[in-house]
């Protein structure tokens, strides 16, 4: 297995392995999540006993713990271990998640992506493995959820239930599908998806193109995981176990593209003042962090002009040097 790529970058840490020049997974960790593993000293506010779970909660933030511990009071304190941070989904924010922690536990950091097993640790003035092995597309994929493969494409999407994944194409059903669940279990693996995903395939009748459609994804998607058969409709359904955000999960919001933004700063070439131009919404995530932009003004030795400009997407944002 390759080694893990690391970055600390500015307002996060981004990890990528990469496989014969393409990044076949890839992680990111804002600065400010709330890290599985973590272990913290929690009030429980509420008991739920019928699901067997309680609401926790402590100075910054909360979570929902299960198993319910029997004996522990409505207002007692408890050490809980976090097992996934809040996710953040449109009209339907999700708590953090958390476990009783052990009895000889004590109140620490989770591990971060940055101690990987291997990991090789990067910095802004080396050579940008991550961009020469497609960072960029990554980001792209995340935002957009297109991912092309040869004779089709798959469209990611996020619901409240689970990651839908569609396949569509100009290949016959049957190739159609197998390359179309080789493409979505490499997809699953290089954008971080989790917990339940559901992939659509073209409906095939054929028991043993359907068997072989599933084999496609156990060879190319990393263990552990669960999953279905593909049943007569072409559904095949996943679950991974979930202790962060998903790439397109982070890149359905601002600040990720802020940052990404800054890192484009870091790594523009030239010498004077960098002019950073994007979308609005981005320019003032970037405004609102004047510490990410010293950092970066550090970087360069350089100062940071920001430019909004209305007709860019979202993640379109590029970076000018004043003398290339």
């Amino acid at each position: 297995m390759a080694d893990w790529i690391v970055e600390r970058g500015i307002g996060e840490v981004r990890a990528a392995r990469i496989v014969d020049g393409d990044i076949v997974e890839a992680r990111i960790e804002p600065d400010d999540a709330l890290r599985a593993g973590t272990i913290v000293a929690a009030r429980l506010v509420r008991r739920l006993p019928v699901r067997n779970e309680g609401i926790v909660a402590w100075d910054d933030g909360e979570a929902l713990l299960r198993p319910l511990p029997r004996t522990v009071t409505e207002g007692a304190t408890l050490l809980v271990e976090i097992t996934r941070p809040a996710l953040s989904e449109p009209g339907k924010p999700k708590r953090a998640r958390a476990r009783p922690a052990a009895p000889d536990a004590q109140p620490c950091d989770g591990p971060s992506i940055a101690d990987l097993p291997g990991a090789r640790l990067v910095g802004p003035f080396d050579r940008d493995l991550l961009g020469d092995a497609g960072w960029p597309l990554l980001i792209e994929e995340a935002t957009t959820g297109h991912v092309a493969f040869p004779g089709g494409a798959l469209s990611i999407a996020l619901t409240p239930a689970m990651t839908l994944i569609d396949i569509d194409g100009d290949l016959a059903p049957a190739a159609l599908a197998i390359a179309g669940a080789r493409a979505a279990a490499a997809a699953i693996a290089r954008l971080d998806i989790a917990g339940s995903i559901g992939i659509d395939l073209p409906t095939v009748n054929d028991k043993a193109v359907r068997q072989a459609t599933a084999e496609a994804v156990d060879a190319i998607l990393p263990q552990p995981f669960e999953r279905t058969a593909v049943n007569g409709f072409g559904f095949l359904q996943i679950v991974r176990r979930r202790s962060r955000a998903s790439l397109p999960e982070l890149f359905a919001h601002v600040p990720a593209h802020a940052r990404a933004l800054l890192r484009q700063a870091e790594r523009t070439g030239g010498s004077g003042e960098r002019t950073l131009a994007a979308h609005p919404a981005v320019i003032a995530a970037v405004a609102a962090r004047p510490d990410w932009i010293a950092a970066v003004e550090r970087t360069l030795g350089a100062s940071l002009a920001l430019r909004a400009e209305s007709g860019l997407a979202i993640s379109a944002g590029h970076v000018q040097a004043r003398f290339p």
